[in-house]
């Protein structure tokens, strides 16, 4: 069996960018930047991003267009995919991008989802959504909401 299954959670570099294919359907590519943290051998505080292109399709895209501004906090759940094509000096380029197949949009500027106020985590509904706050570190099993 194979599985080509990406999982990120992270903040978009830029606003989304969407257009329309020939044939009309919706697509938008974002880039997502995730960080880690870690303690190096001499006991320092060290930190990386990576940053994913991802690509949106029909309805995903154009929520995402709608919704998601440069900032915002999106969950996305897709596969790899790895395309090439020739570049203008007639070099091959190639990249490599995340499709995304089901997203989750974070907390909404000045707190809470979909307009309602955040609540202490004792309070909060089991439909709601935690807040997932990865200005302090990184994101540990226990903060994902699923």
């Amino acid at each position: 069996m194979n599985l080509n299954k990406v999982l990120i959670v992270g903040r978009l570099t830029a606003d989304p960018q969407l257009r329309q294919t020939p044939s009309g359907q919706s697509v938008a590519s974002v880039r997502v930047a995730t960080n880690r943290t870690w303690t190096d051998k001499s006991g320092q505080k060290q930190e990386a991003a990576e940053f994913h292109n991802v690509v949106l399709w029909g309805r995903q895209a154009e929520i995402a267009s709608q919704f998601l501004t440069k900032g915002s906090l999106m969950l996305v759940e897709g596969r790899l995919q790895t395309r090439s094509w020739e570049g203008q000096d007639g070099q091959k380029r190639w990249t490599t991008e995340v499709v995304c197949e089901r997203m989750q949009l974070g907390p909404r500027p000045g707190g809470g989802f979909s307009g309602k106020e955040e609540q202490p985590a004792a309070e909060q509904k089991a439909d709601e959504i935690p807040t997932i706050n990865v200005e302090e570190g990184e994101i540990k099993p226990e903060d994902i909401p699923f």
